[in-house]
């Protein structure tokens, strides 16, 4: 797909993977809205690049789908989607106070599982109504997982339960889609300088880092971009899980 004149809708926008994708879309010539629950944040990216911002809360139907109707009127519907929004809060299943409480973990499954559902369902719902383009598509969605998913540290099952889900969701939402000529990929990153890892001390930013057999640091999030830029590129990328990790398999703790 080309990207100069598409409208795109990048999730978790204010910051990290999500600012980056908004950001790299945008020096392509997409028409890119950043949704966020942090609207201060969301507008200072899209400022700089000359996007919309507009504030939502992934997790919520009705939020999301107001957020999307307001991105179609300002750049119409969008070819390419991206779901970048997500929380990762660290919490043993049985800790020194007790089974761990079972709103944090259906808050880490409704934003991250259930947040990149709804971002696909939208999406792809306007997609659907588009003409398709010289190579058969009319969008492409790209969510994002983690290499949690496959190896989840102790204190990380509910990340790793919601981010398994959205690995487990590409293919079948793939071949769903596919009469329509919308592509679906995820991204499975490893560690990267995001605002949850940029908070860590530097000791541990510096172990994390020389865990990653090459290049031994953590990825950048423009690096999360490029990829979501190649695969908007690549007509045959579909219904697939890329980890992008530099080789990195993740210890139990």
């Amino acid at each position: 797909m080309d990207i100069s004149g598409q409208a795109a809708l990048v999730t978790g926008a204010a910051s990290g993977l999500g600012a980056a994708t908004a950001r790299a879309l945008a020096a392509k010539g997409a028409k890119v809205t950043c949704l966020d629950l942090n609207l201060a944040g969301a507008e200072e990216v899209a400022s700089a690049i000359g996007g919309k911002a507009v504030q939502a809360d992934v997790s919520d139907a009705a939020s999301l789908e107001a957020a999307v109707a307001h991105a179609e009127e300002a750049h119409g519907p969008a070819r390419i989607a991206v779901s970048c929004a997500g929380i990762a809060p660290p919490k043993r299943i049985v800790g020194r106070d007790g089974p761990q409480a079972l709103d944090v973990f259906a808050q880490t499954i409704q934003i991250n599982l259930i947040g990149t559902f709804n971002l696909t369902r939208l999406a792809a719902h306007g997609m659907q109504g588009l003409d398709a383009l010289e190579t058969g598509e009319r969008g492409v969605i790209v969510n994002t997982a983690s290499v949690a998913a496959f190896e989840g540290q102790i204190g990380q099952a509910a990340y790793a339960a919601s981010k398994g889900g959205v690995a487990a969701l590409t293919l079948p939402a793939a071949r769903e889609f596919a009469k329509s000529g919308i592509r679906v990929m995820t991204i499975a990153p490893g560690v990267f300088k995001t605002p949850m890892v940029a908070g860590l001390s530097d000791e541990v930013q510096a172990s994390l880092a020389a865990g990653v057999p090459f290049p031994p640091r953590l990825g950048d999030p423009a690096e999360y971009a490029d990829l979501v830029l190649a695969i908007c590129g690549n007509v045959m990328l579909n219904g697939e899980v890329i980890r992008l990790d530099g080789a990195l398999r993740m210890p139990p703790i």
